[in-house]
C-alpha cells in the first residue's frame, strides 16, 4: 500500500525559487501540497522583498490552483514582530494538520537553521526540496522546463540597476557581473514568476515604474489585458 503523503504548505515569494520548489514537490511521491504562504508588507500591499504587487501574487495563486495565505507584517518590522507573526501563523497551520512546510532556499546555512529552530517543538517539519543544488545547473533546469521569470527587485551595489524588470534568461545571466549568483542566493536580486509548468496558464502582466527604496531598486509589474506577458 502507498503511504500517504505529508500534508505541506510551501512558502511562497512569488519567485523562481519558490515556483521551482513547487514543481519538485508535485514530483514528489512524499509531499502534497496543500497552501502557499506569504509574508506581506502591509504598508505597501506587496511582498516583503519581491515587491510584487497582491493582487498579482494572487493571480499566481489561481494560476497555481492552490489556496493563499496572506502573513501581514509592518513596515518597518522588528525581529520580534516577524517572529511573533511567524508563531501566529504557524498555531494556525497546526490547527489544520499541515505536517510540513516548504522552503525555496538554496545553500544559506544560516537561513535554513533559523528555519528549522523556529518549527522545532511544531510537530510541522521544514522540508528545502531544492537544497544544495548547483545554481547555474538549476537556473538551467529552470529555464529548459518552461520557467519565465522578471527581476522585480536588483541591489544596486553588485548588480546595475538596469537589470531591474528584465527577463530572467541565460542571456542576462550571461551578461551579469562576476560574483553574483545566477539564482541571486545571496541577495543580489528577486524574481516574480509569471509562467511555468507548475502554471495552468500564463499571466498578463505588464511593466511599470522603476524606483529606488531603502538602497535597492525595485521594478512594477502590474495586470495586464488578456494576452498580453511581461516584460
Amino acid at each position: 500500500m502507498t503511504a500517504k503523503r505529508k500534508n505541506t504548505w510551501l512558502s511562497w515569494s512569488s519567485g523562481k525559487d519558490s515556483a521551482w520548489a513547487l514543481q519538485m514537490l508535485r514530483q514528489s511521491d512524499e509531499y502534497a501540497v496543500s497552501g502557499l504562504f506569504t509574508t506581506i508588507n502591509m504598508a505597501f500591499d506587496r511582498v516583503a522583498m519581491h515587491a510584487v504587487r497582491v493582487d498579482l501574487l494572487r493571480a499566481q495563486a489561481q494560476a497555481v490552483g492552490l489556496p493563499l495565505y496572506l502573513i501581514e507584517i509592518p513596515y518597518p518590522c522588528s525581529d520580534a514582530q516577524y517572529a511573533a507573526a511567524m508563531a501566529d501563523f504557524v498555531a494556525r497551520a497546526q490547527s489544520e494538520g499541515v505536517q510540513c512546510m516548504a522552503f525555496g532556499d538554496l545553500y544559506l546555512e544560516d537561513v535554513r537553521r533559523y528555519r528549522e529552530e523556529r518549527m522545532q517543538g511544531t510537530g510541522i517539519a521544514p522540508v528545502f526540496p531544492l537544497w544544495g543544488k548547483p545554481t547555474r545547473a538549476l537556473l538551467d533546469e529552470m529555464l529548459a522546463g518552461g520557467l519565465r521569470a522578471c527581476l522585480t527587485c536588483v541591489d544596486p551595489r553588485v548588480l546595475p540597476a538596469a537589470f531591474a524588470g528584465c527577463e530572467l534568461d541565460a542571456a542576462l545571466v550571461e551578461s551579469m557581473p562576476d560574483g553574483i549568483d545566477p539564482c541571486g542566493e545571496k541577495g543580489e536580486f528577486h524574481t516574480f514568476v509569471f509562467d511555468g509548468p507548475m502554471f495552468r496558464h500564463p499571466l498578463a502582466v505588464a511593466p511599470g515604474e522603476v524606483v529606488t527604496r531603502d538602497g535597492f531598486v525595485f521594478a512594477d509589474f502590474s495586470p495586464a489585458a488578456a494576452g498580453a506577458v511581461a516584460p
